[in-house]
């Protein structure tokens, strides 16, 4: 595997249109270093598009150098796909980030992990399972991941700081941003005992479209995912599609069939979901790998849809697409073409742009 240094990693990330699967096709042809100094034709020949082409051979290694000084400023560690302090097991998902910005205890991000997600609105008895389960995951030697919002990710996160602390954010923001604001405490909380765990850069706020990003890297940092309550359309919904996809385990805690919040997790159940009662449920399906850290997760790419067979794809042109004419043109739930659509975006196949998606030309 070609090593970059943190200042090469850096530029390649700011490099709009450049992700990491185009940068693992990059590595099959040369070492990545060679980008680095080649003239304009000899990244065509690679097959590289005009627009790469011309960032890459007018980097700003000042600009580059500005954003690593900023990330120290502010105590953020920059973890790169090509460091040895990056998580194996986020590494094998194919739309691992090439970045990981981090503040707090680093080491965590090699335990093994299980996540804890669910409703913003949660119940009183829902934020309390979760914070229970956390607690007791905690003293099985396993990290409890979530994401900061509201409602269960904060109880399972609280819960953890009950215990050892023990627990990763990952947040849709940047790495320095705290959301929901209500949350200021919880974070500085996490980032002094656990750690905060972020792809954008510093700065980044929040934003509707990021946080799928982000929930797919939950799940791919964790041996399972535990849903306590979820709608039947929601985020928590998106990271267990996610989980399945990356061969992880997912427990779905029951709850009654009146109540709104349990229709994710029966959902989840009826699609061979784990039902779980107790932290017992959890710990006979990971005990083992989470002792000897002998796991493998399958790569997304064998489930993706292959790009000519692809409904979302074959609707998208060169002109600006929004959302609800790609709902309309597939029949498909708009959530679907909207997880679909990231999937995409994470192969550099399509771009998201102001009002809609475009299918990006390949080289």
């Amino acid at each position: 595997m070609s090593q970059l240094s943190l200042s090469r990693c850096m530029a390649l990330y700011l490099c709009k249109g450049l992700g990491l699967a185009s940068i693992k096709a990059l590595m099959d042809k040369t070492d990545l270093n060679s980008l680095f100094g080649a003239t304009a034709k000899e990244l065509q020949r690679l097959g590289l598009n005009d627009p790469i082409v011309t960032q890459l051979t007018n980097i700003n290694w000042q600009h580059v150098d500005e954003v690593i000084q900023r990330c120290a400023n502010l105590s953020i560690t920059i973890v790169s796909y090509f460091d040895n302090r990056y998580p194996v097991q986020l590494k094998q998902i194919s739309t691992a980030p090439l970045l990981l910005f981090c503040k707090g205890n680093i080491d965590l991000l090699m335990r093994p992990q299980i996540a804890i997600v669910g409703s913003r609105s949660a119940t009183p008895t829902g934020l309390e399972i979760a914070s229970e389960f956390a607690y007791q995951l905690i003293q099985s030697g396993l990290v409890v991941t979530s994401g900061l919002a509201r409602g269960i990710d904060g109880a399972a996160h609280k819960g953890a700081l009950a215990n050892t602390g023990e627990t990763i954010a990952v947040l849709g923001t940047g790495a320095d941003v705290i959301y929901p604001k209500r949350h200021h405490l919880l974070y500085q909380q996490i980032a002094e005992r656990g750690l905060i765990v972020s792809e954008f850069l510093p700065g980044v706020l929040a934003n509707a479209c990021n946080f799928p990003r982000r929930n797919r890297i939950i799940s791919g940092l964790v041996l399972g995912v535990v849903l306590v309550e979820a709608e039947i359309k929601s985020g928590s919904l998106i990271t267990a599609r996610y989980a399945l996809e990356q061969d992880r385990e997912v427990f779905a805690i029951p709850g009654s069939i009146k109540n709104p919040l349990s229709q994710g997790c029966h959902f989840l159940l009826k699609q061979g979901a784990k039902l779980t009662e107790h932290v017992s449920d959890i710990l006979e399906e990971v005990s083992f790998l989470s002792e000897n850290s002998l796991y493998t997760i399958e790569s997304m790419a064998e489930n993706e849809a292959p790009q000519e067979d692809c409904p979302v794809l074959e609707n998208l042109g060169f002109e600006v697409t929004s959302v609800d004419t790609l709902t309309q043109r597939t029949q498909w739930p708009v959530e679907q073409v909207v997880a679909r659509l990231l999937d995409l975006e994470l192969e550099d196949k399509v771009e998201r742009v102001l009002n809609g998606y475009i299918k990006l030309a390949r080289g």
